[in-house]
């Protein structure tokens, strides 16, 4: 899976869901931070905190998605990574601020080596933003009662999600890793049928 393609640099629907979220809940970050975003796909996201005055790096192992990203936003470095192999010795290990990845874990083989790698490229104390879609026993109950598994769950989606998280589960993954969960916010939708879950977690 290294070239699953966006049709442009334009903020994507679920990216627009998110991005309110994912604002908020990184303003924290000082000036002159650095921010990665690993699973940058069009780049789109991170380009949102140009004026922010930060550091800003994207990531991602879709070519394509990187020469789309690196042609439309020229002031943010982006480079063609595999977030599932050892970056700890990566130059921005260490160094980051804040690392966000929004909509990629569901698309990851190896979840703990790619949250290894967000762990890896933050300072002590610094904040990973992540996002995945939602999965509750409501919005399951509602997707069942609606005959909607099938189109929810596809199996016929090209590059499409591999796996599929809870709350808990990512959570789990996530202190496993080294972080400390600190807030949970759903987003799009009307509450427990949620879009997506976002979570901040922070090096400890």
């Amino acid at each position: 899976m290294s070239e699953y393609v966006i049709a442009g640099p334009e903020l994507q629907q679920a990216s627009k869901s998110l991005l309110p979220s994912v604002t908020d809940l990184i303003g924290d970050v000082p000036p002159h931070g650095v921010v990665v975003d690993l699973g940058c796909g069009n780049g789109s996201v991170l380009a949102q905190f140009r004026q922010r005055g930060w550091e800003l790096y994207g990531f991602d192992f879709s070519r394509s998605e990187i020469e789309i990203a690196s042609k439309a936003y020229s002031d943010i470095q982006f480079n063609c990574v595999d977030l599932t192999t050892d970056l700890s010795s990566h130059p921005l290990a260490g160094r980051c601020d804040a690392v966000i990845s929004t909509e990629v874990v569901e698309h990851i083989f190896l979840p703990r080596l790619y949250v290894k790698n967000c762990f890896s490229f933050l300072k002590p104390g610094g904040i990973l933003i992540i996002s995945t879609p939602y999965h509750g026993y409501l919005k399951n109950l509602a997707l069942a009662l609606f005959g909607k598994m099938d189109f929810h769950h596809t199996a016929l989606l090209d590059y499409g999600h591999i796996k599929f998280w809870s709350r808990r589960t990512l959570t789990t993954l996530l202190e496993e890793g080294g972080f400390k969960v600190e807030r949970f916010v759903g987003a799009g939708r009307a509450p427990f049928l949620w879009c997506s879950m976002v979570i901040l977690a922070k090096k400890r």
